[in-house]
């Protein structure tokens, strides 16, 4: 399946790219941050600390064991603070 990733703010910086259409067999979120770490040097250090990133799948938060059967687009962002 084609997924649309999106990257927002330092994600965005350390991969070089703010979105990119990804072919995927992978069944999760962890799934397809494990293909994604694998592409390259960019993506591995960006996603190499996942506590540090929040993930939404067709716009809508979700963990690292959300399938991704139907889904067509997932982002990568840092957390959210309030003020």
């Amino acid at each position: 399946m084609a997924l649309d990733v999106l990257y927002f703010a330092w994600l965005r910086e350390r991969i070089g790219q703010p979105r990119e259409r990804i072919e995927t067999e992978a069944a999760t979120v962890r799934d397809l941050v494990a293909q994604l770490a694998a592409m390259d040097e960019w993506h591995a250090t960006a996603l190499a600390d996942l506590s540090a990133v929040r993930v939404a799948v067709d716009q809508e938060l979700a963990d690292l064991d959300a399938p991704l059967a139907g889904v067509r687009e997932v982002a990568f962002f840092p957390p959210m603070t309030g003020g």
